[in-house]
């Protein structure tokens, strides 16, 4: 009796070995489905971020400030999960915090002393080293650079061009040889220097607060688009640094841009080679302005062959430049400090 008190079935119900086999194999089974539809974290992985992102402008880089309230990203740009604020109070929740350089000025509108953890602060300027003072004292302050700069973290070019496949040429009438637009004019500058020279050749018309000829915003297109050519004079020459000069004043305005910058080369890393004229392609400024004024009709049209295959997009919104920061967001470094700022921006 002592024997069969101590077995774990009843004789009559005890499982055979094979049903215990078979019970195994699906527990096992069962075991392993729940690793196939819940794997386990790989180590090491850098975890997605599915929040939305919440970008905090310390303070507006225009003088005016737009409507940022809601999900303008979204509604304008197409940008989804990316919320603007200028509301400093919500600096602990902000995921990453702008500050132009124009409005940081020293012993107001700093940037707080210390730095929530895992936030990201980013460098904005549009402006170049020539006309950028005062960067020795942020070393050691952003996480990334937003530039005009093509090697910045994020880069925001003036203007680009998208692909158009409407294959039409749109050459407006022309009633001048030479035009340009000049706010701020400085002899000391090379632009300056690169007129006076090439007006002893040919006659430019100069509009502009320099020349006591403003044009209103929507005046500037249709008085530029009259002339054959645009002088597309940068106020300083630096890597990338081409402006709404060339892409406003003259490419969207339908005239041919005689450009003052960076080397040719670097202008075909943004436009095609045969759609603007460079002022180093000529040995003297009297080659230039020969060139310009005995150029024909069918040779003047081949500098609008780009036309057939591309149109203009300015980037003239700061809106739409402070939401690409989202766009950017999962590729940027993590982790990193411009050391010296200064010296980035000066090389």
């Amino acid at each position: 009796m002592l024997r069969a008190s101590l077995l774990p079935w009843p004789l009559w119900g005890r499982p055979s070995m094979k049903a215990v086999v078979t019970a195994g194999v699906f527990i096992t089974a069962l075991w392993n489905l729940r690793y196939f539809l819940n794997p386990p974290e790989v180590s090491g992985e850098a975890p997605k971020h599915t929040e939305p992102l919440m970008i905090l402008v310390w303070k507006w880089p225009s003088k005016q400030v737009p409507n940022i309230s809601g999900d303008v990203c979204r509604e304008l740009y197409g940008i989804a999960g990316c919320w603007l604020t200028m509301e400093r109070r919500l600096l602990d929740q902000a995921n990453v915090v702008v500050f132009p350089h124009t409005t940081l000025q020293p012993g107001r509108d700093m940037p707080p002393k210390e730095r929530p953890p895992g936030q990201n602060w980013v460098w904005v300027s549009l402006e170049s080293p020539s006309n950028t003072k005062a960067l020795a004292g942020w070393n050691q302050t952003f996480n990334w650079v937003m530039t005009y700069r093509r090697d910045s973290d994020i880069f925001i070019p003036y203007g680009k061009l998208v692909p158009n496949q409407s294959a039409t040429v749109n050459i407006p009438t022309k009633t001048n040889l030479v035009s340009w637009v000049i706010s701020n004019y400085h002899r000391t500058q090379k632009r300056a220097e690169v007129y006076k020279n090439l007006s002893r050749y040919l006659h430019v018309n100069i509009y502009g607060k320099a020349n006591k000829k403003p044009l209103c915003k929507d005046c500037l297109l249709p008085t530029t688009s009259k002339s054959k050519f645009y002088l597309a004079f940068e106020n300083s020459i630096h890597q990338d640094y081409i402006t709404e000069k060339l892409w406003r004043n003259s490419l969207m305005a339908g005239t041919v841009p005689v450009v003052l910058g960076p080397p040719r080369a670097n202008y075909e890393q943004f436009v095609p080679a045969d759609s603007f004229i460079h002022v180093d392609d000529f040995g003297s400024l009297a080659e230039l302005a020969s060139f310009l004024k005995t150029m024909n009709s069918s040779r003047y049209q081949q500098f609008f062959s780009w036309q057939k295959r591309y149109s203009v997009k300015l980037y003239a919104d700061w809106r739409e430049r402070i939401c690409t920061i989202c766009t950017a967001y999962p590729s940027l470094p993590r982790g990193h400090v411009y050391p010296d700022l200064e010296s980035w921006f000066n090389t």
